[in-house]
């Protein structure tokens, strides 16, 4: 058995960060349902792919909600958590060989850091660009992505439309410095430790100063 992992919204300042995994017999069984690394992929096109996986493969997924990163960060980096998260889920699924995609500049020593934590019957192959190498890591892409918009739809019926949640999105900054500014202080669903957060409040935090 094989299997592969990837997660959607590490980078993310508002909502989850999902990693998941999925278990196949081979490559090419998992390469046949025309999966494709999640980001090229059209969210309609998503959701049929990830219905054609779910139902046919195994696969086990973590969600990471914007508080528990915040606490965890207060003891370890980014990339450990992630690491871990990667292990978790892997362990989910049955002893294979599971491909996961790198989150550390070396790539080797990613990957002995996820086996560690995975144990025993795990044999684990980290790269860089694995969700477009390997079809299974692609599978993993799409779950990921599919997790996680699902839950930024709840997300968005409980805040309004915010956008994608990433820092690169004008919508995203928008909110949540609109968010801050009347009810001073980040809505749950932001990750306070991210430095996106941190300039926002700082500088709203002058602003206020200023005008009294």
């Amino acid at each position: 058995m094989i299997c592969g992992v990837d997660e959607a919204g590490k980078g993310s300042v508002l909502g989850p960060m999902v990693i998941a995994g999925v278990s196949a017999p081979d490559m090419d069984i998992v390469a046949s349902t025309g999966v494709a690394d999640s980001k090229t992929l059209s969210r309609n096109r998503r959701e049929i792919i990830y219905r054609e996986i779910t139902e046919n493969f195994l696969f086990a997924c973590r969600i990471i909600s914007a508080e528990e990163i915040d606490r965890l960060r207060a003891e370890i980096l980014m990339n450990e958590i992630v690491a871990q998260a990667h292990a978790e889920v892997i362990r989910k699924l049955p002893s294979c060989t599971a491909f996961v995609d790198a989150c550390d500049v070396n790539a080797e020593r990613y990957g002995r850091t996820v086996g560690g934590y995975a144990g025993d019957g795990y044999s684990v192959i980290s790269e860089h660009k694995a969700d477009v190498r390997y079809a299974v890591v692609s599978a993993a892409s799409v779950v990921a992505k599919v997790t996680r918009d699902r839950c930024i739809d709840l997300l968005h019926e409980e805040f309004g439309n915010f956008g994608s949640g990433y820092p690169s999105d004008p919508l995203t900054i928008q909110f949540l410095e609109d968010y801050i500014k009347e009810f001073m202080q980040p809505p749950s669903c932001a990750r306070t430790s991210w430095e996106t957060t941190r300039r926002i409040m700082d500088r709203l935090s002058q602003a206020t100063l200023f005008d009294f």
